[in-house]
């Protein structure tokens, strides 16, 4: 399954650069300046399955969005998916099952989310006072609808931002998750400043370049030129990372706003071929996905171990260890989520004991993790980030001259995706 090309808009902080555009736009953005730069006919993609997790009210299925937004034929079938942060890898994986079923020869992926542009809702209440207006007959029966509202029924619901099932944030898991684990909050701020140094110098050396577009934002005075993530501290201090108080537990907790992934806003894509149609077509592929896996545990649990359950999986599938990759790139929710992780890789107990195999996962290289930088420095548009590490891993591997690598990323509701990459 050949990776053709990889792209992807800078991400920016929540409300900055992006305060105006919504993610569907963000999306088109990024599909439009793939197909340019590739050169490859919009007539060749045979689907578009696209992903998106704070949903949009006014377009609710940003694939075909995109798809009707960019030139594109219009007879394209798309769909959209969301799998909270491992979303680009469903729709990655949707398009590589499609092409390996035989459905289709061409597809296009990838991921687009605003957390500045939300889905504020209203109360209960206030949607059925509302319904019942818009049936009423008279101003007095619209009145009435509304007469037994009181004021905290008027008050705006924003997303929701605990899980579900557990009544707990991201971040109350994850600080549930530094403690059993006793992941230190020194641990934590070293990894943060450690993936803020890596991905400074990343850009410094203009190795992410060629995998992020130019974005021309309105700024109240014309287009404004944005072509580089505004989330990077090029001159990370570790001391700096120090004086920041716990943000979800103020008193013992050890996870804060600067050894976590932040808001923010961004969009992905990925264009996927059969390899004897990309050769056909005169393309040289970035690379092949080998294979792949969805993993889930009881998010009652540590949540936030997805990848240490999905990666054993991918590895099986590809035949391959742990020992054999060139890059392993771990989607950075969270430092204390990180580190979890790479703990219980290298725990013959955690094996035995949640995963039911004699050996240990194994080891990690530090030369050879997240070697320009993860989501705490990069950032974190939900939906963007897993087409965001496969195309970065992929370039890396090439610029190493490797030639296996590792992308992995948790998720909400207690999953986790893994996918192993291949460049000959």
């Amino acid at each position: 399954m050949a990776v053709v090309a990889g792209l992807r808009t800078p991400f920016a902080k929540q409300s900055s650069a992006y305060k105006n555009m919504s993610a569907l736009e963000l999306g088109q953005a990024v599909v439009n300046e793939l197909l340019v730069r590739t050169g490859v006919s919009p007539s060749e993609i045979e689907q578009v399955v696209y992903g998106q997790v704070l949903p949009s009210i006014a377009a609710p299925n940003i694939a075909r969005e995109i798809v009707l937004g960019t030139g594109m034929p219009r007879n394209i079938e798309a769909f959209s998916v969301s799998r909270a942060c491992a979303t680009s890898y469903q729709s990655t994986v949707s398009i590589a099952e499609a092409i390996l079923t035989g459905a289709i020869d061409c597809g296009l992926s990838g991921g687009a989310d605003s957390s500045t542009d939300v889905p504020i809702t209203v109360s209960k209440k206030l949607s059925a006072a509302l319904l019942d207006a818009s049936k009423a007959k008279t101003l007095g029966e619209r009145l009435k609808a509304f007469s037994k509202l009181s004021p905290k029924d008027l008050v705006p619901v924003p997303p929701a931002i605990v899980e579900y099932s557990t009544g707990l944030s991201m971040g109350e898991s994850a600080e549930k998750m530094a403690k059993e684990n006793h992941i230190s909050r020194a641990a934590q701020d070293e990894l943060a400043h450690q993936s803020h140094t890596k991905a400074a110098n990343a850009w410094k050396q203009g190795w992410l370049a060629d995998e992020v577009m130019t974005v021309y934002v309105q700024n109240g005075k014309g287009l404004e030129p944005y072509a580089k993530d505004n989330l990077v501290r090029d001159e990370s201090k570790l001391e700096s990372y120090t004086k920041l108080k716990p943000a979800f537990d103020r008193k013992y907790g050890t996870i804060t706003a600067g050894n976590a992934s932040p808001l923010t806003d961004g969009a992905s894509a990925l264009l996927l071929m059969r390899e004897d149609k990309a050769k056909a077509l005169g393309l040289t592929p970035l690379g092949y996905i080998k294979s792949y896996a969805f993993a889930a545990l009881d998010p009652r649990g540590q949540m936030l171990m997805g990848p240490s359950y999905a990666t054993p999986i991918a590895l099986d599938r590809a035949g391959v260890k742990l020992k054999d990759l060139d890059v392993i790139d771990m989607h950075e929710a969270f430092a204390a989520q990180v580190l979890s992780n790479t703990q219980a890789f290298a725990s013959k107990k955690f094996a035995e004991e949640k995963l039911g195999r004699s050996e240990a996962i194994g080891e990690i290289d530090p030369a050879k993790f997240n070697p320009t930088g993860g989501s705490i420095a990069i950032g974190h548009p939900f939906a963007a980030t897993g087409a965001r590490q496969i195309t970065q891993t992929l370039r890396e591997l090439k610029r190493r001259g490797g030639n296996l690598g590792l992308v992995t990323a948790c998720a909400a509701g207690g999953i986790g995706a893994a996918m192993i990459l291949e460049v000959n």
